[in-house]
């Protein structure tokens, strides 16, 4: 599984960017996380293959991701961008077992993680 993210860079605090991932056929569930200096990784947002989204609480309101299935291609745009937002961005793509995981009545995922493009946001 190849991922190739593009968009990131250097903004000013309320700036804007826009990331993009390309990778395998949609009906999987892609997402974003990143990982600030210093920090771990955490979890973004997330878009499953019908459409549904999730946002940690930190993004939310500023943060929005789409899907465009013609291109297997996912985007997130980022608003009012701020000091903290900056990091390494990760694309992330779950790919479905098959498998059941019934303590968690869920299907085991295997993530798969693009190469990651800088976000660097700083007056």
């Amino acid at each position: 599984v190849q991922l190739v993210e593009s968009g990131g860079g250097s903004v000013q605090p309320g700036g804007s960017l826009r990331l993009s991932c390309s990778g395998p056929g949609s009906g999987n569930i892609m997402g974003w996380y990143r990982q600030p200096p210093g920090k771990q990784r955490e979890f973004v947002a997330k878009i499953t293959g019908g459409g549904s989204v999730t946002y940690s609480d930190s993004v939310k309101g500023r943060f929005a991701i789409s899907r465009e299935k013609t291109n297997n291609t996912i985007y997130l745009q980022m608003n009012s961008l701020q000091v903290e937002d900056t990091g390494v961005y990760f694309c992330n793509f779950k790919q479905n077992t098959g498998e059941w995981w019934a303590p968690m009545k869920d299907y085991i995922y295997l993530d798969h993680w693009g190469q990651g493009t800088q976000v660097t946001v700083s007056a």
